[in-house]
């Protein structure tokens, strides 16, 4: 309980750099809303979505997918601010208070969780502007963003323990966006994986990013849930995609604490 609300003590130390560095949230979503008008309005015509004729189907198609994309790329803010902690010697002031250690990677976690919330609010209102649209009841669409969101979480926890085990916020950066691309581009995020050669379109069909994006298409009834590859991810998104987020957690939480004892310690 004490590690919960010195956690949430941390989370809102964390919170008011948004407030105080505005350009951190306005940059989020900037690159976002980007990738919105690009796909929509540049790739868009060129892609069909499977199931159905309608060239305008592809906007309500992209939107899960971005905002997959963009919970998973915003989560290497954990990482980098963690990264930044450590060199600023921030972490070291913590360590001298009568605070639980655990605190700081909940608190971390915490805020860029919440972050992520704002941002998604911003896509929201872009992808109602272009197009998308929710086609189920309140709960399946709630329980969408529930989903989304708990991705999100566990991201931020791959991404504290890379921050906690180098030394710089450069390697942070660089570190947390290599593998970052292929995760969300080999997938069905963009386009469909029909159209990916055998051994790609197995990797995407297993991919996480893919059937958190076909959970999220299936509970708000977008188009391109229709069964374009096979095995357990494609036919049980959801469940897929909850087993995946509790093996996150359960790896790589004892990962960043063991991280964090270790980066302390320097």
């Amino acid at each position: 309980m004490t590690a919960l609300v010195d956690g949430w003590v941390v989370a809102k130390r964390n919170l008011i750099k948004i407030k105080r560095v505005p350009d951190l949230l306005i940059f989020s979503t900037i690159q976002p809303i980007m990738f919105v008008l690009l796909f929509a309005y540049v790739f868009g015509s060129a892609i069909k979505v499977p199931g159905t004729n309608d060239p305008a189907a592809y906007r309500e198609f992209l939107m899960a997918g971005i905002f997959t994309q963009t919970v998973a790329f915003g989560s290497s803010l954990t990482g980098m601010g963690l990264a930044e902690d450590m060199t600023k010697g921030i972490i070291d002031r913590f360590r001298s208070l009568p605070m639980s250690r655990a605190a700081v990677l909940i608190g971390r976690t915490t805020s860029d969780l919440l972050n992520n919330v704002l941002v998604v609010a911003v896509m929201v209102a872009c992808g109602l502007l272009v197009g998308w649209r929710t086609h189920t009841n309140v709960l399946d669409v709630v329980a969408g963003f529930g989903l989304l969101f708990l991705f999100g979480y566990a991201m931020s926890w791959i991404s504290a323990t890379i921050g906690l085990s180098v030394k710089s916020v450069e390697v942070a950066q660089s570190a947390g966006f290599i593998w970052m691309f292929p995760l969300t581009f080999l997938s069905n995020a963009f386009v469909p994986t029909e159209g990916m050669p055998t051994v790609l379109r197995t990797i995407a069909d297993w991919n996480p990013v893919s059937a958190i994006v076909l959970a999220l298409r299936q509970l708000w009834g977008n188009p391109g849930v229709e069964p374009t590859g096979s095995g357990f991810p494609v036919e049980r998104p959801g469940l897929y995609s909850l087993l995946t987020i509790v093996a996150i957690l359960v790896i790589f939480v004892p990962l960043s604490i063991r991280a964090y004892r270790r980066a302390a310690s320097r």
